[in-house]
């Protein structure tokens, strides 16, 4: 897989909850600031643990930080089986 799949709202989320800075988000997650700016720039896809922290932080559920995939799967080949 070399496209990163995985979507966020991370720095919108940090300017709506009082222009949060990212060293702030860091702190409260737990990871380093260069973490949360590869995250935010979806340079990198974090774990399922840091991601739910990252949510909790906003007190959002995780899909309303978090998507994946893209607008259209299918002219990508990929199939979700239902």
């Amino acid at each position: 897989m070399s496209k990163n799949n995985v979507h966020n709202s991370i720095r919108k989320l940090r300017f709506l909850h009082d222009e949060m800075t990212q060293q702030q988000l860091a702190e409260k997650v737990g990871v380093t600031r260069q973490t949360i700016v590869a995250i935010e720039k979806e340079k990198y896809s974090p774990s399922l643990e840091v991601a739910f922290l990252i949510a909790r932080v906003f007190r959002l559920p995780l899909e309303e930080v978090f998507s994946y995939g893209t607008n259209n799967q299918e002219s990508e080949g990929e199939k979700i089986e239902k």
